[in-house]
């Protein structure tokens, strides 16, 4: 029997007899020892058995080619990374963490907001959210400019009365 380390069908395929690889032992079984075992049978009923194993072992050989060709070599998963379970959780306890500061946030803006009056609101939330200018905010009321200047500083006063006494804004993780 050849020495085919590698492939189980051509250790099978260039041997005399039926060869069964097992984790400790190589078995081949030959013709005598078919027909020792099966009386019954003949050497016509072994090579029928012969290239049916040699059939078998050929269709798995070409599944496991199949499959090493979809397998990715580890040196070209250079770069990428997996997170653990552990880097996972501590990322889920953050981004819940950095939600929960958002919230804050949210509730203390709308606390600020609420002592606000309607037209000190509208203005404030065009300037400081929408980045409109003074002139900006004038032209879209058709309002004049210094009114809208005036009611803007009003209202940043309001908001650092409220926030001295004693709301404070939570850090933003940015």
């Amino acid at each position: 029997m050849k020495n085919y380390i590698d492939s189980d069908y051509a250790l099978n395929k260039y041997s005399e007899g039926i060869v069964y690889r097992f984790a400790d032992r190589i078995v081949e079984i030959t013709l005598e020892d078919y027909i020792a075992e099966n009386p019954d049978k003949t050497a016509k009923d072994f090579l029928k058995l012969k290239k049916f194993s040699d059939n078998d072992y050929f269709e798995q050989d070409r599944a496991e080619n199949a499959q090493t060709k979809k397998n990715t070599d580890l040196y070209e998963l250079e770069g990428v990374s997996v997170k653990s379970p552990e880097e996972s959780f501590i990322d889920e306890i953050d981004e819940l963490e950095e939600a929960e500061q958002k919230a804050k946030q949210i509730i203390l803006a709308e606390k600020v907001l609420s002592k606000l009056t309607d037209v000190q609101r509208k203005r404030y939330l065009l300037y400081a959210v929408e980045s409109f200018s003074t002139r900006q905010i004038a032209d879209l009321e058709g309002a004049n400019h210094k009114s809208v200047y005036e009611s803007l500083q009003s209202a940043k006063k309001k908001i650092k009365k409220f926030l001295a006494d004693g709301q404070k804004i939570p850090p933003q993780n940015t």
